[in-house]
């Protein structure tokens, strides 16, 4: 019946105490205790070492007070003082009693501590990977939160938001591009090509006309023939050439 009562009391509660955790404050709580239970863990091995000190301390004494009964006995016999041996005896029975008592207790003293040091190891162990885990799992959760964050900011840069304006300003340039080009139709269709082209051919006599008065002038000179001198004489020859060509041929 109370096994009853504990799960619907869990079944009740059990899921709002859960919404209410925060798995990161509660794996930070968890690394704390972890190391706050160091110090009273070597406390207690600090406790059982010095008990097992006393008991190796004890030991010795017991077995020196053994020793030295030992002897007394020996030299009470030694003097026949049997009553005197006797008492030393007594005190040597009861100082073995002890003895072996002692070594109980240090056997189990050594034991405990033995036990106390790998209980330590173990728990040393299982903490650092246990505290691992959990700075692992707080470094992905700081890692999912930076990148919620930059996700969040991300959404912010939306392209829809500018999309009227896009086209309007594309439109406006692709208007302004279709004016100047019938701009520029307009403008040439204003000036008078015949006219130009005239003009054109007139420079193209003019300076036809200026290349033969020069070429006349040089033809005029004497003295060394330079590089432009050769150039008539080569256009000589290869008229004559052009000459022997036809004669040859008609």
């Amino acid at each position: 019946m109370f096994q009853r009562f504990i799960r619907a009391i869990k079944s009740m509660f059990g899921g709002l105490i859960s919404s209410m955790e925060d798995p990161k404050l509660i794996l930070e709580q968890n690394i704390r205790e972890l190391n706050d239970q160091i110090p009273q863990m070597n406390e207690n091995i600090a406790t059982v070492k010095a008990n097992l000190l006393m008991l190796q301390k004890e030991r010795s004494r017991n077995e020196k007070s053994i020793q030295d009964l030992t002897n007394k006995v020996r030299s009470a016999i030694q003097a026949n003082r049997d009553d005197i041996a006797e008492g030393y005896a007594l005190q040597l029975e009861k100082a073995k009693e002890s003895l072996v008592h002692t070594e109980e207790q240090l056997q189990f003293a050594e034991r405990a501590y033995e036990k106390a040091l790998k209980v330590k190891k173990v728990f040393m162990k299982e903490k650092d990977r246990k505290i691992q885990e959990a700075k692992e799992a707080l470094r992905a959760s700081e890692r999912s939160e930076w990148q919620a964050k930059i996700s969040d900011t991300l959404e912010q840069f939306e392209v829809g938001g500018i999309d009227q304006t896009h086209d309007e300003m594309i439109n406006r340039l692709n208007e302004r591009s279709a004016k100047n080009e019938a701009r520029m139709e307009i403008a040439l269709d204003s000036i008078d090509t015949e006219t130009m082209e005239i003009e054109a051919n007139a420079e193209k006599l003019r300076a036809k006309s200026l290349v033969e008065q020069f070429k006349m002038e040089m033809g005029d000179k004497s003295g060394s023939i330079n590089i432009d001198e050769e150039a008539p004489a080569k256009e000589k020859d290869s008229s004559k050439t052009v000459g022997n060509k036809e004669k040859s041929s008609s």
